[in-house]
């Protein structure tokens, strides 16, 4: 077993155990779901056929059980029951219950079969007893014609249970209205996309001890689709228990973003206006820390933003406004984000008594806020980007052509 499928094997099973482990505080809660129990045997059984073949334990199980080489056939039997376990939750995922429980017995006994076949088949017939490693003892075993239809026979069940996956999987990714659940789905198709060309390649090195060509050549091929298809399907069938933490982390990274690109807007406003904050303000350095509650701190800067906006509209006019952005040689419109900040510029650069003196600003057009928040706060968040432009002296002229 070279280093790359001892990384493959080791991470696969470390992968499919703690799968397990994860869920299996589900199982306790939920002991009458039956897919949760048939995804739990997938994980269990997927670690297992690559803990029990690596090549550090193997033979201290076979010395255990007292047959050479009896890994082989636990992995086998793991690998059936764990095919029809994902036959089993993509049938309780994508059909009513009833439909599911008949579709399920149907799988389980199509499987259950075969796996009685399976191994009694592998009394009569067994690998190679002198092998180093899980690799080579099939090679080395299906040079003989009995063991090489019994392998047939075994790749023949995994290529049926994980076609069965794919069509499944894609009938699911269809009907899945969650954005994880889907990408989960698609990655087990590929995860199962990738052992089906584990059984071709396998199922051409079998073909070649008859017809007399040599086949280990595609032996990397083999291993190395089945373990990496096997870790995307562990994958896969996690993802939609921990995908929606990465949704929320990068919703919170957003958010907490989006909180200090307007500070030097708001701030500007909240020294104009001090009345419109509702709790003292930070220094700078403390506001790089996150509020305990960032949504929160974040729907009251925008509020306060807004609140500031509407103050200093009744201090300018749209001539005033118009004089302004001609005299920086900007677009005249009030209504883009460069515009709104070209309008608190255009009030805060006055002294403060000029800017208490009412002004016609009824003929500026005013933005009426989104209703959805975050639409709101994108905007904001451009407004205080061409506000902070002008504040440096820097021609926010790029943020008004993407704006207009």
């Amino acid at each position: 077993m070279n280093t790359v499928y001892g990384f493959l094997a080791w991470t696969c099973a470390v992968g499919g155990l703690a799968a397990f482990a994860y869920r299996l505080p589900d199982l306790l809660r939920r002991k009458h779901d039956p897919a949760l129990w048939a995804l739990c045997t997938y994980f269990l059984c997927s670690g297992i056929s690559f803990l029990v073949d690596l090549d550090a334990l193997r033979v201290h199980i076979s010395a255990l059980f007292g047959r050479p080489n009896v890994t082989s056939l636990i992995v086998q039997v793991a690998v059936v029951v764990l095919t029809a376990a994902q036959q089993v939750v993509l049938v309780y995922w994508s059909c009513p219950p009833e439909e599911a429980r008949r579709r399920a017995r149907r799988r389980v006994l199509f499987f259950g079969v075969a796996l009685c076949v399976l191994v009694a088949a592998s009394i009569a017939v067994s690998p190679v007893t002198k092998s180093k490693t899980a690799t080579s003892t099939i090679l080395l075993s299906i040079q003989h014609g009995e063991y090489a239809l019994y392998m047939s026979f075994y790749l023949v069940i995994c290529a049926i249970g994980q076609f069965e996956t794919v069509r499944l999987s894609l009938r699911f990714t269809k009907m899945a209205n969650r954005q994880w659940l889907k990408v989960g789905m698609r990655t087990v198709t590929l995860g199962a996309s990738l052992i089906l060309v584990y059984c071709v390649t396998r199922s051409i090195q079998i073909a070649g001890t008859r017809l007399h060509f040599d086949g280990s050549a595609l032996d990397p091929v083999q291993w190395s689709c089945g373990s990496i298809g096997a870790l995307l399907q562990i994958t896969g069938w996690t993802i939609p228990s921990w995908g929606i933490h990465i949704t929320r982390a990068l919703g919170w990274l957003r958010s907490y973003r989006s909180y200090l690109r307007l500070r030097p807007l708001w701030w500007a406003l909240y020294q104009a206006s001090p009345d419109i904050a509702l709790d003292p303000p930070r220094s700078w350095p403390r506001d790089l820390i996150p509020p305990r509650d960032l949504h929160y701190s974040l729907y009251r800067r925008v509020i306060e933003i807004r609140d500031g906006q509407l103050t200093l509209r009744t201090s300018l006019s749209l001539a005033d406004f118009a004089r302004e952005a001609r005299s920086l040689d900007l677009p005249e419109d009030p209504t883009s984000p460069l515009g709104e900040a070209l309008q608190v510029r255009a009030v805060l650069s006055r002294p403060p008594e000029e800017r208490a003196e009412q002004a016609d600003a009824s003929d500026i057009p005013a933005r009426p806020p989104y209703e959805d928040f975050r639409d709101e706060v994108e905007w904001l968040t451009e407004v205080a980007s061409s506000f902070t432009a002008l504040a440096q002296g820097r021609s926010p002229r790029a943020e008004a052509r993407v704006t207009t």
